[in-house]
């Protein structure tokens, strides 16, 4: 009798663990190998792109440094022995985004920052607004000496 519910059991076990790779868990090891393997393609694409080993670290961080040294290695023992040139991008790269400023050191918390963010805003408004209307004053007083 404990034979049947036995097997039944190792079953239900067995279809269970079965059922992780369906359900798109991704195991330790496979998710070092797609590192490893994307590490590897950015390597080749910077040196066939002609970039030095040093800007593609720069260019991505987060990748793995040796699995992209790898395959820039590999890229370029191939351009070597079939005599391959670099293809130089055409695509320009997006500039980097500037950091946003450290909080100077006399204001406080975010209700004061932001007031004074506020209030410094409406004087930039201000200033932006007052060369416009001497410009336009400048305008017409040459406009008004041209027709004299």
């Amino acid at each position: 009798m404990r034979s049947p519910l036995l097997s039944l059991a190792l079953l239900a076990s067995a279809l269970t663990l079965g059922g992780c790779d369906m359900l798109g868990i991704e195991s330790a090891t496979v998710v070092a190998e797609k590192r490893t393997a994307e590490g590897k393609a950015l390597g080749a694409a910077c040196r066939h792109a002609g970039r030095a080993i040093e800007d593609c670290y720069t260019l991505n961080k987060k990748s793995d440094k040796a699995a992209m040294y790898t395959g820039w290695r590999e890229m370029d023992d191939y351009m070597r022995e079939n005599k391959l040139e670099p293809v130089i991008p055409v695509v320009p790269r997006d500039p980097p985004k500037p950091k946003p400023k450290p909080p100077a050191e006399g204001e406080e918390g975010d209700a004061h920052g932001a007031a004074a963010d506020g209030h410094a805003a409406s004087e930039d408004k201000a200033a932006d607004k007052a060369p416009d209307k001497s410009a336009d004053k400048s305008t017409v007083k040459s406009a008004g000496k041209a027709a004299h």
